[in-house]
């Protein structure tokens, strides 16, 4: 095995399976609830769009359920 590999010559390809794993959708969030996750984000590093997702896979694994009262 090599010490040291020369990586400049490599062509780009996407990850073939990618598609598979994740699905683009459009959401409308409040403002209040992206910044907080974008305030997250610069603390931990993790981009704020994963940060979302893996709080909601949480919620998934979880089966969490939401309690919503509405008032009388």
């Amino acid at each position: 095995m090599k010490t040291e590999y020369d990586l400049t010559k490599m062509k780009r390809r996407r990850n073939p399976y990618a598609s598979r794993l994740k699905k683009q959708v459009t959401i409308r969030m409040g403002t209040d609830i992206i910044e907080y996750f974008k305030t997250l984000a610069q603390r931990t590093g993790i981009p704020y769009q994963n940060l979302i997702n893996l709080y909601l896979r949480d919620c998934v694994d979880h089966e969490r359920k939401l309690n919503m009262k509405w008032a009388a």
